[in-house]
């Protein structure tokens, strides 16, 4: 395995395109991967959604309890080796049960919590005794995880952490002292990954049990959304923790914390991606009952855009999602029994950028939905009566927990940047290519979706236009500029997600005929009108900020010729012919 060279490389895709057959894609489940997804949906529709307004009184015996029947599904187990009592599946299937659990809410919050990041410290960096006593009990429910990093002083910045760490005299114990906050799971979990500092300096992790002596809990916080999850603070006041629960090693809790967050990411978008599908299906069945002034909603063409909107930005966020997966599977593959953590985190680290952009797109397209599921609905979607108004309340938590959105966007451009440092990505002869073929004839091939694929590669070029002006402009300051930063993690993440698309349309069409593949070439060639506008407003709104008026108006022009030159009449009529069958799916299709 440590021999293994990755097909891919993290981050890629900012500077160099990649092959259709390279990614993986929702066409490429297995009979395995339907069935994993099939049980979620019916343990969802059977056991969650019939107790929903018990979850969301807060009825936390009632969502252990659900907890414990999904063990009985094996819905727990997914990501535990199956010498562990576990599934040892692939991250395909971890996708794919939590875009199916999406939509239940703050049941699906702490169902997620538990077996990802709650789960996956013990199953990569624990000892195979740790493993033993603990993974077998959480792949079952028989024990509940939470994961305690934050703090009331170390948010985003997590190494700022406060809590103390020390071994006692007879060194059979560390003593830990400090509060974690916004803790999921707290009121009813068995474990705790706590982050102290050992001696106040090394940052470590630890497996804390609930009846370990020191430990108690703050009062349940009262929030806007996700009610079913608990939220509590875990209080460490002198909490003695057995010597062999130190998870990892001293000093290298950074290595579990920072690594583990990249999969909760990944695992977020999936979620978001299940709840936002279920809120465009909630939307659609709306719409077509509804009547205004002698008609359906449904037959308003501004209710088929805001439709037709929706499912082209799933579409790319299903994409991407499932892209991310094959990527996190291949490096991931075979090392659930590893003992090398070294390459364990380097394995987790090499898709960080790509596991951000899956968090900031898929969650930030769920707002976007219900939103404008809930704008459809008009007063009534105001109401608790209608299934939106939790949907709306649920979402808006997605862009700030795993790391919010704007510590997301930092990561992009900032994992290109340490790359280039290192000697690891070809940023300079990027740029310079980049600058090259925008000024070079445009030869266009002729095909199905060529104006798609040259508009992937165009896309790509403005990023390398934007990102070496940054440079020219600030230099080895640029790491300090973080509005500029964040414009360049726009592109980046419209990149990601209209060349997921086009890769995902393109494979379908060579593997299945363009026939068959129709209604994604659709989706792919709206998804291109509207990412070609907003790339040149994200390219042009950085340009404002980094470089001087002559210059500015040289690389407008520069950009405007580049992607107006794709642009293509007909995008009404192209929405309208999406939302219709949408509209007669009564869901999300592709």
């Amino acid at each position: 395995m440590e021999g293994k060279t990755l097909a891919y490389r993290g981050g890629s895709f900012l500077y160099a395109g990649t092959e259709p057959e390279a990614v993986f894609t929702p066409e490429d489940f297995t009979e395995e991967h339907h069935l994993i997804g099939k049980t979620a949906k019916r343990f969802l529709e059977s056991e969650v959604r019939p107790n929903n307004e018990k979850i969301e009184q807060q009825d936390f015996a009632l969502v252990k309890e659900l907890l414990g029947k999904s063990g009985d599904l094996g819905l727990l187990a997914h990501s535990i080796p199956e010498q562990y009592g576990g599934l040892g599946l692939d991250k395909i299937s971890k996708g794919i049960v939590g875009e199916a659990l999406g939509p239940a809410g703050g049941y699906s919050v702490a169902h997620s919590n538990h077996t990802c990041i709650a789960t996956l410290p013990i199953t990569y960096f624990g000892t195979p005794e740790q493993k033993e006593k603990y993974l077998p009990k959480l792949a079952s429910g028989e024990f509940i995880g939470a994961y305690c990093l934050t703090e009331p002083n170390a948010g985003s910045d997590a190494l700022a952490a406060q809590t103390t760490a020390r071994l006692n005299a007879a060194g059979t114990h560390y003593i830990l002292n400090g509060t974690k906050m916004f803790i999921t799971n707290a009121a009813f979990s068995d474990t705790f990954i706590v982050y102290a500092k050992v001696d106040g300096t090394a940052f470590t992790a630890f497996i804390v049990e609930k009846d370990f002596p020191g430990l108690s809990l703050g009062a349940e916080e009262q929030k806007m959304g996700i009610k079913g999850s608990s939220t509590r603070t875990v209080i460490l006041e002198d909490c003695e923790v057995p010597a062999e629960n130190l998870l990892g090693e001293v000093g290298k809790g950074h290595v579990i914390a920072l690594n583990v967050l990249n999969l909760g990411r990944y695992n977020l978008g999936s979620a978001t991606m299940g709840a936002a599908k279920h809120g465009l299906a909630l939307a659609v069945k709306y719409t077509k009952e509804r009547r205004q002034f002698g008609r359906a909603i449904a037959d308003f063409t501004a209710t088929q855009e805001k439709i037709a909107d929706m499912a082209i930005r799933l579409y790319a966020s299903e994409s991407l999602q499932y892209r991310t997966a094959g990527y996190l599977e291949e490096a991931l593959k075979g090392l659930y029994d590893s003992e090398d953590h070294n390459l364990i985190a380097k394995r987790m680290m090499e898709y960080a950028t790509e596991c951000a952009v899956c968090k900031v797109y898929s969650s930030e397209t769920l707002d976007f939905i219900a939103d404008e599921a809930l704008q459809l609905h008009g007063g009534y979607g105001f109401i608790k009566e209608y299934k939106i108004e939790q949907i709306y309340r649920d979402s808006r938590i997605n862009r700030i927990f795993e790391g919010t959105n704007e510590v997301n966007r930092l990561i992009i451009p900032g994992n290109l940047l340490k790359a280039a440092a290192k000697g690891q990505a070809p940023l300079a002869e990027a740029i310079g290519n980049a600058l090259a073929e925008m000024h070079a004839p445009k030869i266009g091939a002729i095909g199905t979706i060529s104006r798609e694929i040259e508009a992937v590669h165009a896309m790509r070029r403005v990023f390398m236009l934007s990102a070496g002006n940054a440079f020219e402009t600030y230099g080895n300051n640029l790491g300090d500029e973080q509005e500029t930063l964040m414009k360049l993690a726009d592109i980046g993440i419209t990149l990601f997600a209209a060349e997921s698309a086009v890769l995902r349309t393109t494979k379908a069409i060579d593997e299945q005929g363009e026939a068959a593949a129709a209604f994604k070439i659709e989706l792919a060639k709206s998804l291109i009108d509207d990412a070609l506008l907003q790339v040149e407003m994200d390219a042009r709104k950085l340009l404002q900020g980094t470089v001087s008026e002559k210059g500015l108006h040289d690389n407008v022009r520069a950009i405007a010729g580049e992607l107006s030159r794709l642009q293509r009449s007909g995008g009404k009529a192209a929405k309208r012919a999406i939302a219709q069958k949408i509209l007669e799916a009564e869901q999300y299709i592709s």
